[in-house]
């Protein structure tokens, strides 16, 4: 009598995922439906290409990219020196990070960037020199200095270096603490071992919530539309004010932040991408971890002998 095989005694099934097939249709029908509305709304769908090439358009995305750059780059510097006095053991410069830190992340940064706008009525010039003395080496008009740009400057990179601060004390604070102590033990410098053994590993933490953040900032620039500065958003408003195309201007807008955000989300994984990279160059944690493991594979086990 012969013995029925594998196959006989255990059938193939294959698994239907009938709720797969239902999200599918869904998620196709609703966007159907939008496609559709969007089709039958008053839109002048041909004149947006025009808007999206506009030279009123493309000043405003400049502006926007020069703003949040300008922004983002000062906000990291300022956010590390906030960090480090953080993290020091100098009890002044903690209580003044702390305070920074509190201070301009509570406040929004729509506020932040029309309190700026309106530091004239606080300050109607702004002067440098000796104090209480006549003697005095720069005035200035503040109304002349505090420009829609400076404003939303200020705004901007003041509430993001305070974000910026506690992302890289966390970084800092993620490296093994007893690394730095063997570094500090062979005789290395607070640089050297800031430089070495500290920072490779803390971009690794900072980098990803680094690039969020620039993201943000690239969307955020459109509150310094309120102050007037001619950014995407107020390029666009700026065309519709004229011609009452609302909605083809937004449109147009809307695409070159799609554009400017996916460069930036592709810039952000290249960066973490490098740094995992020279990591496992260096003999990162993954590549000692796999030297480990193929040595305990090899090696036969200890078996206790029986005499």
């Amino acid at each position: 009598m012969s013995t029925p095989s594998v196959r006989e005694l255990l059938p193939q099934v294959r698994l239907r995922h009938w709720g797969r097939w239902v999200i599918a249709v869904v998620i196709l029908i609703v966007l159907g439906a939008l496609a559709y509305g969007a089709s039958q709304g008053d839109i002048s769908w041909r004149d947006i290409p025009y808007y999206v090439i506009s030279p009123i358009i493309l000043q405003g995305l400049v502006n926007t990219i020069i703003l949040a750059v300008a922004a983002q780059v000062s906000a990291v510097i300022i956010g590390v020196v906030i960090a480090l006095m953080r993290i020091s053991e100098n009890p002044v410069a903690k209580w003044f990070a702390a305070a920074y830190t509190w201070l301009f992340r509570g406040l929004p940064v729509l506020l932040q960037i029309l309190l700026w706008y309106n530091l004239a009525l606080i300050f109607p010039r702004l002067q440098l020199g000796i104090p209480f003395t006549d003697v005095v080496f720069v005035d200035l008009s503040t109304n002349a200095v505090m420009t829609t740009f400076v404003a939303a400057f200020l705004g901007l990179m003041l509430n993001e270096s305070a974000y910026m601060a506690e992302i890289v004390r966390a970084g800092l604070n993620s490296v093994d603490r007893g690394q730095i102590e063997a570094a500090q033990s062979i005789g290395e410098t607070p640089l050297q071992r800031m430089w070495r053994i500290v920072l490779p590993q803390a971009m690794r933490v900072i980098i990803p919530p680094t690039g969020n953040d620039f993201i943000n900032m690239l969307k955020g620039t459109a509150m310094a539309s309120v102050i007037g500065y001619v950014e995407l958003i107020r390029a666009a408003n700026n065309i519709a004010s004229f011609n009452l195309q609302v909605m083809e201007t937004l449109i147009a807008a809307a695409f070159w932040y799609m554009v400017i955000v996916s460069v930036a989300s592709v810039g952000q994984s290249s960066l973490e991408r490098s740094f995992d990279r020279s990591d496992r160059a260096r003999g990162g944690p993954t590549r000692r971890a796999k030297r480990r493991l193929a040595r305990d594979l090899v090696t036969p086990p200890l078996v206790r002998s029986h005499q």
